[in-house]
Parts: C-alpha cells; sequence; structure tokens
C-alpha cells in the first residue's frame, strides 16, 4: 500500500540552518528589546513593568473592576488581583468597594501613582504590544500563521492560563 502524499502547499519545509538560524536570531532581538525596555521601566519608575502596565490601564479607566484590568492585560484574574495587592501596600491606587455591588472592587490611581507614571517614558503596556499594532493585517495574520506552526511542534504546558485561552476568542 502506498504512503499518502502530501501537496508541496502543506508539506513542512526542512528549512536551511542560515534561515533556522536567522528565525532564532530575530526571537532572541524580540525578547532582548522587550527585556530591556521593561529593565528601562522598572529603572525610570521604581515598580516592574507589570505595574506600570496595570496603573495605565486603571488610569485610562478610572473605577474599572479587576476582571476589566485582566482582561486588559490579558492575565488571569489571579495574576491581577496579586498585581492590584502591591499596588495597594505601595499606595499606588486604591481599591474600594463599589456602592451597587459590595462584591465588586473599583480601582483608582491615587497621587502617587500618577507620580510613578509622569517618570514613564515609553509604551507602558510594552514595547512589543506597542509594535503588534503598529503591523498591517496582511503582516500580522502572516505572523499569526508562521507561530501558530511553531506552537504546534513545542512542547506547551496544557494547564497554563494562556495555554488554555482559545486563541481564535481574542
Amino acid at each position: 500500500m502506498r504512503k499518502p502524499v502530501t501537496p508541496p502547499s502543506t508539506a513542512p519545509s526542512e528549512a536551511p540552518a542560515a534561515q533556522r538560524t536567522r528565525v532564532l536570531r530575530q526571537f532572541r532581538v524580540v525578547f532582548g528589546a522587550v527585556r530591556q525596555h521593561f529593565h528601562q521601566i522598572e529603572k525610570q519608575a521604581g515598580v516592574g513593568g507589570a505595574m506600570v502596565a496595570a496603573l495605565g490601564y486603571i488610569q485610562g479607566q478610572p473605577g474599572m473592576r479587576v476582571s476589566e484590568l485582566a482582561q486588559a492585560m490579558d492575565v488571569h484574574q489571579s495574576t491581577a488581583s496579586n498585581l492590584i495587592k502591591q499596588l495597594v501596600q505601595r499606595g499606588l491606587i486604591s481599591s474600594e468597594k463599589g456602592e451597587e455591588d459590595r462584591r465588586s472592587v473599583r480601582l483608582q490611581v491615587l497621587p502617587a501613582g500618577q507620580a510613578v507614571l509622569a517618570k514613564v517614558s515609553g509604551p507602558r503596556e510594552g514595547v512589543l504590544p506597542r509594535a503588534l499594532g503598529t503591523l498591517s493585517d496582511d503582516a500580522l495574520s502572516h505572523l499569526e500563521q508562521g507561530l501558530e506552526a511553531l506552537l504546534a511542534q513545542l512542547p506547551v504546558d496544557q494547564e497554563t492560563p494562556a495555554a488554555r485561552t482559545p486563541l481564535a476568542d481574542l
């Protein structure tokens, strides 16, 4: 019995070593730029990049809820709750129970948090989300397809919140 032949357009390519090396280097440059940006943010603001991003989102939408912050930052709600706890402890935000729903918490940036944000130059949400936002729809689609193919080849821990998030729903 003959083995089915995969059409050339869908067959995995055996990319030349030089091309694989260039792509790997590009990933390293991307990760390095992200690390460098967050290191610079921490130096400027005195708090980590995630805290600065959270402060920025809360400042942009005063009174937002924990779930809204988690969604804006694309993190699990427990991660957002931990960030909020740290920001409250540092006196950078207030966390108050909602008027109509006492289970709901509303977030506000305090003057100390505004002072932290005033120290930050560059995108508060990070350089990668900002850069992705500048790509054309076509370039973003090609990048998404390529990364989906790459992720299919990696041993991804299916228990992480990011892995459980359906990519099509984002």
